[in-house]
Formats: C-alpha cells, structure tokens, sequence
C-alpha cells in the first residue's frame, strides 16, 4: 500500500488593490484549480507557505510564520520593498512571459512613432485649434536607444532596427546584435546616450540604477530628444525629468511605470502637457502564464525540486 501524497503547500494572494487580488483569484480558479488558494480575509491564509505578490501591504509578508516562497506576479520584484517585512532568507521567483516582450516590443514601435512623426505636438495642437504638419525625418535619421537589452530590450532594439531605425543598445554586460550598435558597462554609457532623439529605459530597478534618469543623461541626448520610460518608476528623477522638460532640454516623455501605482491625481505630471501616461500596460504576462508558472514552482517548492525564474538577490532579477 502506498502512503498518501504529501500535500501541495497552500499559497496566499497578497494585493493592495483588492480588485487585483480578487482578479487573481478567479486567474488561479480557472488556470490552477488544484491549488489550495487563501486570501488574506481566509482562515487559513496565515498558514500559507506561498506568497504571491503584487505590492504587498507593508507588514503582510510577516504575518506568515510558514512562508517559504515569495512569488511576484510579474517579471519584476522591486514592488516587495512596499512591505519591508520581507524575510531576507526566504527565495523569490518571478514570472517570465515568453510572449511578454512581444507586447512591450509593439507599445515601444508605437512610442517611437509618437515622437519620431511628431504625433505629440500634432495632438497637443487640438486644444489651441492649430494646423501644424511637421517636418517628416526618415527612420535612419532618428537616433533611438535602448537601455538593458536582456529578455525584453533585445527583441524590442532588433524590432526598432528592423523598421529602419538608427538603433543603439546599451547593457551592463558585452552584447552583439544585428544592425545595433551595441554599448557596455558605465564608461560607454555617454557613448551610447550622445545624441540619441529618443531614450527607452528597459532596464531593471536596482540600487545602481535607481534615480538614474536625471539631467546626467537628459543632457547627453540631442536637444529636443523624448524618453519613454517602460522600465520603472524609481529610475526616474521626477524632479530632474520635470525640469527638463520646462527648459526644452527635453520635448516629451511617454511614461508606463511611477512609483506609486495608481499615480496620485495631484501627481504634476498629469498636468504637464508634454508628459504622456498610460497605465502600467505596456505589456504584462497573460492570465493562464501567470497561474501554470506560478502553480509549478508550488508543485517544485513541494517536491524539494530547484525552482523556476528564481530571483538573484545580488542582481535584484
């Protein structure tokens, strides 16, 4: 006789915003329906060895005496410094969407396009009623530049060059691509950012790439030039961006990410006519990915298998 299989562990759903949190749910319902599934208001959440996670409320992580996996929702892990409960000794994972870069590749194209054929100013000109045709360059001529050419930076720089575009990539590390001039390591940085007419931040949030957008790079790029910023909201200098864009340094930023999510209705940015803003939905990994990668690093935790997507604490991906 055989004995009884050892239960899966139980995971809990830990969201600021319970609309997320009631959206997951119903994501692990469909996807994952063997999952024993807690939410914070359950009786049993507390014995959770799984946290899944996105901007946990500060505090909720040390409230699971059993915690023994940190599951972030997303490709990103900077959100779990919103609960500074976190425990140190305990892994975190991420999910990896291989078709997530696809839609980051395309929300960039368009970005590109934005300012590049100079949609900013055309739509910004409807309030004043003002027929402006701009001036058409060619892709060749227009200097984009890619910053992290990992998972998600390369396919968006080959999909750039691809539609003509002169492309420069920039990476902590040696890279080589078709038809980018590749950059690496802090001492290429100005190299790389000289001149460019539009700046992509692709790059993860660490401490050494924290506060990085500000008027260091702002004034290495062409004058006139635009940032879109997909990346994270802590690498942008607000103040410094603001700035730059009230002296014409800069002409328009599309920005995806802030540091607080929702961005506050009294954020200045709103009112700043050449910031352009969407919410967070550059591309994000889909229902059925988020649930099948998640329950198989519960299955993994379970079985003393090596965990999938595991996260580098010393990289902070």
């Amino acid at each position: 006789m055989t004995g009884a299989a050892d239960p899966m562990p139980r995971i809990v759903l830990l969201c600021r915003d319970p609309a997320l949190e009631a959206w997951l749910a119903e994501v692990f319902a469909t996807h994952a329906p063997h999952l024993d599934v807690q939410r914070p208001g359950d009786a049993d959440a507390g014995a959770a060895e799984v946290a899944v996670c996105w901007y946990p409320a500060a505090g909720s992580l040390d409230r699971l005496p059993a915690l023994k996996l940190i599951h972030s929702i997303g490709s990103g892990v900077d959100h779990l410094e919103q609960d500074p409960s976190q425990p140190l000794n305990v892994p975190v994972c991420r999910v990896v969407d291989p078709d997530h870069s696809l839609g980051m590749a395309e929300y960039v194209h368009w970005g590109v396009l934005h300012f590049h054929r100079r949609f900013d100013q055309v739509l910004n000109g409807r309030s004043t009623q003002q027929w402006q045709r701009p001036v058409q360059r060619t892709a060749r001529d227009f200097q984009v530049g890619v910053m992290g050419l990992g998972a998600i930076g390369t396919p968006v720089a080959r999909r750039l060059a691809d539609a003509g575009y002169a492309v420069r990539g920039w990476a902590r590390t040696a890279r080589e691509l078709p038809d980018v001039a590749t950059y690496a390591g802090d001492a290429a940085r100005d190299d790389f950012l000289n001149g460019l007419d539009v700046l992509i931040n692709l790059l993860p949030l660490t401490p050494a790439t924290q506060g990085l957008l500000a008027h260091e790079v702002f004034d290495r790029l062409a004058p006139g030039a635009a940032l879109i910023n997909c990346g994270r909201g802590g690498h942008v200098n607000e103040a410094h961006l603001l700035e730059a864009l009230d002296r014409g340094r800069l002409r328009g930023a599309l920005l995806d990410v802030f540091e607080q999510e929702p961005l506050s209705v009294d954020s200045p940015l709103w009112r700043c006519p050449q910031v352009w803003i969407t919410p967070h939905m550059a591309s994000a990994a889909s229902d059925a990915c988020i649930a099948t990668q998640v329950a198989e690093n519960v299955r993994r935790l379970g079985a003393g298998l090596p965990l999938n997507n595991l996260v580098d604490p010393a990289l902070g991906y």
